[in-house]
């Protein structure tokens, strides 16, 4: 199982982190032993600037090379939340080195992932989800404002990846990202459902 992630899908978002508004999918990776187990994060011993971003996740049901857009649905039957924890710190510190992100973004537990749903039971076009740092919401998102939607990652990422059953792929995050401190509680919220609750330590 692999982990796409995709960079800046959300303009608000790029402009609050004084990036461009891609032209393409911005496409990183995680290992899969980037996924959290179990609800407790542990802030890295490298990193005093850990950052949340709340995304909308697509679990691959059926593999493929060089998809289509116009089949792309047919790739995907699950839907859910998660977390791309950053060390922001660490990642600012290669990006001015014109070196890559992997390190401050596919670090242990750095992936957290719910349940998954069946995508039938949502409008993947319109589809709210929140996130809640002690209670506060801090990020409020859309998928309606997503610059490249679902398929069109789908078409994109297949290109250069084989994507296989089980893999994930993490579309963007929504702008309001920010620091966690030890002693958060981060709730996530697909529509009005709770789809995580991680504790920060």
């Amino acid at each position: 199982m692999k982990i796409i992630c995709i960079g800046r899908n959300y303009s608000e978002h790029a402009k609050e982190l004084g990036n461009e508004i891609p032209e393409q999918p911005v496409i990183f990776m995680k290992p899969d032993t980037a996924v959290l187990k179990g609800n407790d994060f542990y802030i890295p011993e490298f990193s005093d600037d850990v950052h949340y971003e709340l995304e909308v996740v697509v679990k691959i049901s059926k593999g493929g090379k060089y998809i289509q857009k116009e089949v792309a649905h047919k790739h995907y039957d699950e839907i859910s939340l998660g977390i791309d924890f950053t060390a922001r710190d660490l990642q600012s510190e290669l990006k001015s080195k014109g070196l890559p992100w992997e390190l401050a973004k596919g670090f242990d537990g750095s992936a957290v992932v719910g349940n998954f749903f069946n995508k039938e039971s949502y409008d993947l076009e319109g589809l709210q989800f929140s996130l809640l740092q002690n209670k506060e919401k801090v990020q409020d998102g859309n998928t309606k404002d997503m610059i490249f939607s679902i398929d069109d990652i789908i078409a994109f990422a297949s290109q250069y990846f084989t994507l296989r059953v089980g893999d994930l792929i993490f579309t963007g995050t929504p702008k309001g990202v920010g620091k966690v401190n030890e002693n958060d509680v981060m709730e996530a919220y697909l529509k009005d459902e709770k789809i995580l609750d991680i504790r920060i330590l």
